[in-house]
């Protein structure tokens, strides 16, 4: 695998990685390096190599350094000297290009292969909104979700990527972790209430990662679409549900889903929080079993890399708390 070492003036190295794991989960092989008011150059090249050391697994070390011509970035290029095959770096640090980063040592064994991928995708997660703010050369950003039968594919079917349940929705950790990880052509946010409501609609379009489309359905909608063999061939769907209860009606009106992906289910006033990330009233309980009972499997993560957590745990967990009233 590929070392990352990211490194910066003050705190930032060290407060982007935490961002990083909070998307993309927690990761092996990286490292923060800090240059502090009070540090000398001579002290930054020791915490660099010592972070190369800590690292001894690593093939190849990618450095992510924050600015070209910083005391960083100079204390990386003089370790360079007799590792060119091996280490690469790249400058302009944010946290698009961290989790591309994050995603393409999935496939990449190269620090140098990573290094120019990443330079099209931390330009891309440059955007500006308003979208009309930009040139409009530079515009192009979708002021409305685009329509679903946009670009139709070839005859057959969607392939389902991942199917979600997440109060939240598209938000970073779907838009980054879960898209590297799925690969998905389209995302789609099933959900009746979301699609009467423009502002979301646009706000889900506008979080859509690059080279992905974003669209909001209403559920029988995504049943129709679901049954569809002409024009969804090779396309590859990442389905989005706000709770248990779109999920169910869709499953029973033939979306063919075998298991859902269980991230966040928001708390409000008559639920049981069992754990940090989700939250439970009856209703959503007896929907679990209804899921259930029809065959659907649960994997419960935030991210990819988190170890999937015991739903049926969760669930007597949840029971019990709401007996308990």
């Amino acid at each position: 695998m590929v070392g990352i070492v990211l490194t910066s003036h003050g705190q930032f190295a060290q407060g982007i990685l935490q961002s990083g794991s909070m998307i993309f989960g927690e990761q092996e092989n990286v490292q923060a390096v800090t240059f502090l008011p009070g540090d000398s150059p001579s002290d930054l090249q020791q915490h660099l190599q010592a972070a190369v050391a800590a690292m001894p697994e690593a093939e190849s070390i990618l450095f992510l350094v924050d600015l070209w011509g910083g005391t960083p970035f100079n204390q990386v290029s003089t370790l360079m000297d007799g590792h060119e095959d091996q280490w690469a770096v790249v400058t302009g640090l944010n946290l698009p290009m961290l989790i591309e980063a994050y995603a393409s040592r999935l496939s990449m064994q190269k620090a140098a292969e990573i290094a120019v991928h990443l330079i099209g995708e931390s330009q891309g997660g440059i955007r500006l909104y308003p979208e009309n703010l930009a040139p409009e050369k530079e515009n192009t950003s979708e002021p409305t979700t685009p329509a679903i039968n946009a670009n139709i594919g070839a005859p057959g079917k969607f392939t389902y990527v991942l199917a979600r349940i997440d109060s939240r929705l598209l938000h970073g950790q779907v838009a980054t972790a879960w898209t590297k990880t799925t690969k998905p052509t389209r995302i789609i946010v099933v959900s009746d209430a979301v699609a009467q409501d423009k502002l979301r609609k646009n706000l889900i379009a506008q979080a859509a990662p690059v080279g992905v489309k974003a669209h909001v359905v209403p559920i029988k909608q995504m049943i129709k679409l679901a049954q569809d063999e002409e024009h969804f061939g090779g396309q590859r769907a990442l389905l989005l549900f706000e709770t248990p209860q779109d999920a169910l009606r869709a499953i029973q009106g033939g979306v063919p889903i075998q298991t859902l992906n269980v991230g966040s289910m928001a708390h409000s006033a008559g639920k049981v929080q069992p754990n940090k990330v989700l939250a439970f009233d009856q209703n959503d309980l007896d929907t679990f079993q209804e899921l259930a009972d029809l065959g659907v499997k649960f994997d419960v993560r935030k991210v990819p890399n988190d170890s999937p957590d015991n739903m049926d745990a969760i669930l007597k967990k949840a029971q019990a708390a709401i007996d308990q009233r």
